[in-house]
């Protein structure tokens, strides 16, 4: 479980004085733990990963945002760490792949809207880890590659 990962890291970086991982470690956890509090039950792990992603984007919003050199490289390791615990992405060229037995389907859809709606169910049926503007991209490369 990734409240499990976030546990033994937060030992690691208190044990290697990593303050800055251990604090950003200790905020996802908490955001995590508060979820639960919330429901009243585990959050299952696919919920854990998004909350860390909303952190993730969150730093990310901060970091376009400031331009002070300081808080930007903090920004930069505390998503580097978060971003750490995060299953990868497929990227375009996997996401092709990955929806070859669906090309036909894609191509009949009427506009690129509807064949990313098509693209997202298969692949989230398949458990990819996707991300939305690399479908598009996906979509958009099957829809026009003749063929």
């Amino acid at each position: 479980m990734l409240k499990d990962v976030l546990r033994e890291r937060i030992v690691d970086a208190m044990k290697g004085g990593r303050a800055l991982e251990r604090s950003i470690l200790k905020v996802a956890l908490g955001e995590i733990e508060t979820a639960e509090t919330r429901t009243g039950e585990d959050l299952p792990d696919a919920q854990a990963v998004t909350l860390v992603r909303k952190l993730v984007k969150s730093n990310e919003e901060s970091l376009e945002a400031t331009t002070d050199p300081e808080k930007r490289a903090k920004l930069e390791q505390e998503i580097a760490i978060l971003d750490a615990l995060l299953p990868k992405a497929m990227d375009v060229p996997a996401i092709i792949e990955a929806l070859a037995p669906h090309v036909d389907a894609i191509r009949a859809a009427k506009a690129d809207g509807p064949a990313i709606g098509i693209a997202m169910k298969h692949l989230k049926a398949a458990g990819a880890v996707v991300e939305g503007k690399d479908v598009g991209a996906a979509v958009r490369s099957v829809r026009t590659s003749g063929g």
